[in-house]
């Protein structure tokens, strides 16, 4: 029997791609308010204060990313009890999703009007619970994916369709408050939310695999694999590479560019755009390089920008449009690439079928480490160095761009260097044996 993710190749194929896909999009349109929205909602509109607040969101956060795992084998054992039970559980999650974030948006009188213990206890209590929704819907989906099979410029597809459409989903979510305001925001998503998951329901399902196998009954850690190691230490090197000038981009902008205030939103979009609409051309060259070697084209794409980048002063606005553009498209091979590596090396492990959960919780883990190295390398550098925002002082400045330019070049070459040595030189020496599996 071919592989379901076949069908995501040849007439009809953008219909199957939109059923899977579909529900990329809600669940990358509720992190922008989760993430971004949350934090300033409850400062300026309820007077949390802010050290408090911060404890508040970092405990959640940690709370979630620790859960992933678990949350991952949580999914596997669904996945091995039919395919029913998956959608089911999905389906309860996606509820608690959508009540969530209403509740935490829009908190009851009697606890915006107590004192801020009460406001941050329920944002907190809250939070965790909503953000564990929002993992067991997308641990799941992302597994689902995995278990479609295919060979590479397959599972290239599979991931493109959920990330590029998860991408329309964030700018979606980056225009809507600002225009029709939160509560129309969060009927938007509760819209799409139900519309992602009735679509996944009808999209290509997974071969299922009766087991008794041990790994099932011992929950042995999917770390215990040297080959998953390695490529999840590039997926993290080259992670922060990227989430550090993410943390860092308004501050460039307005510091550094002296940019108009309405130009932020350009530059966003233009980012996620071209980010979206570079992942077909990639995903047609994965057929020619491999999986591996596309990122690391995409890898030397994105250095070349940010050493362009680092050239830009006061008054250059309209080429850090093209900044923005370029380095969105070397975003997508980010996004498209690395999933479907996992999915490719989960079958080589001759674990398909099985431990995609487990596998994908812990990737997720590393998606959220990410973004707090991120924020725990950049930050306090730039604060060591004499970086205050609003600050005009040419040595700050230059500090400035090192941390957004250059650090994340150094960390794109150090994981271009770990993609090769890690994963292209074991390809290359077990070329024969590995190609027949790709398409386990």
């Amino acid at each position: 029997m071919s592989d379901p993710a076949a069908s995501f190749i040849g007439p009809g194929a953008w219909r199957r791609g939109l059923r899977y896909g579909l529900l990329g999009m809600p669940l990358a349109f509720v992190a922008l308010p989760l993430y971004v929205i949350l934090p300033n909602h409850y400062a300026r509109e309820f007077g949390a204060p802010l050290a408090a607040l911060g404890a508040v969101l970092l405990a959640a956060r940690l709370i979630d990313a620790v859960l992933d795992p678990w949350i991952g084998r949580w999914c596997d054992r669904l996945f091995a009890r039919s395919i029913a039970a998956v959608l089911g559980t999905a389906a309860v999650a996606a509820l608690v999703l959508a009540a969530g974030l209403w509740g935490l948006l829009f908190p009851p009188a009697t606890v915006r009007q107590a004192n801020a213990a009460s406001l941050l206890g329920w944002a907190g209590g809250l939070m965790a619970v909503t953000y564990v929704a929002y993992s067991v819907v997308s641990v799941a989906h992302q597994a689902w994916g995995a278990r479609l099979g295919g060979d590479e410029a397959q599972r290239s597809r599979v991931v493109a369709w959920r990330e590029g459409l998860a991408l329309l989903g964030v700018l979606i979510a980056a225009v809507l408050p600002a225009t029709l305001g939160l509560g129309a925001t969060v009927w938007a998503f509760a819209v799409l939310l139900a519309l992602g998951w009735w679509a996944w329901s009808r999209s290509a399902r997974p071969q299922t695999r009766a087991t008794s196998t041990p790994l099932l009954a011992t929950g042995a850690s999917p770390l215990r694999q040297p080959a998953f190691r390695r490529l999840l230490a590039v997926f993290v090197i080259n992670g922060t590479a990227s989430a550090v000038p993410a943390t860092l981009v308004l501050f460039f902008v307005q510091d550094r560019l002296q940019a108009s205030p309405s130009m932020e939103p350009a530059f966003l979009a233009t980012y996620f755009l071209c980010a979206a609409l570079s992942m077909p051309l990639w995903v047609r060259l994965v057929a020619h390089l491999g999986l591996a070697r596309t990122w690391l084209v995409g890898m030397g794409v994105s250095v070349a920008v940010f050493v362009s980048a680092a050239l830009l002063g006061a008054g250059d606005a309209i080429a850090f449009l093209v900044v923005c553009a370029l380095s969105g498209v070397a975003l997508g091979t980010d996004l498209a690439l690395p999933g479907a590596l996992l999915a490719g090396l989960i079958g080589r492990l001759g674990e398909r079928g099985q431990r995609e959960g487990a596998y994908f919780g812990w990737w997720n883990f590393a998606t959220k480490l990410n973004l707090a190295l991120a924020a725990g390398l950049a930050l306090p550098l730039l604060a060591w160095f004499g970086y205050t925002p609003g600050t005009r002082d040419p040595a700050a400045l230059q500090t400035l761009t090192i941390a957004y330019c250059l650090l994340p070049c150094l960390l794109k070459l150090l994981a271009a260097g770990s993609l090769y040595a890690f994963v292209i030189r074991p390809e290359q020496k077990l070329a024969p044996p590995l190609h027949p599996l790709s398409t386990n």
